[in-house]
């Protein structure tokens, strides 16, 4: 399994694919949208861990314009983000994400919440 992991915030993106790479999962990294949407495309990952605030482009118009592409409209993209209000969680999968994992991540739980989107898409 193959995860890409998008996160402008260098720490998080760090632990985020350590606590993969400990479980098993095997990463690919983006620090942009523009760059998730290229390595998406390019390198077909089994999913994508995709935080909202980025620099160049939020994240629900990244997972869009994913969903609008037939070469990524089938990778399940997930929101990982720090958004944990009341309605945060409907609104981004009615915004096209097909699940919601928050943060500050689990280290111990993060693989297997990973594992979870994939096998009840």
């Amino acid at each position: 399994m193959i995860a890409l992991v998008v996160d402008d915030n260098d720490k998080n993106l760090r632990l985020a694919c350590e606590a993969l790479r400990v479980g098993g999962i095997d990463t690919l990294r983006a620090g942009t949208a523009v760059d998730a949407i290229a390595v998406a495309t390019e390198q077909q990952p089994d999913v994508v861990l995709m935080d909202i605030r980025l620099p160049d482009m939020d994240g629900t118009e990244a997972v869009r314009r994913l969903k609008q592409d037939s070469r990524t409209a089938a990778i399940p993209v997930v929101a990982l983000t720090a958004f944990a209000m009341k309605g945060d969680r409907e609104r981004f999968l009615a915004a096209g994400f097909d699940a919601y994992i928050e943060k500050p991540i689990s280290v111990r739980d993060f693989p297997g919440q990973v594992r979870g989107v994939l096998a009840h898409p």
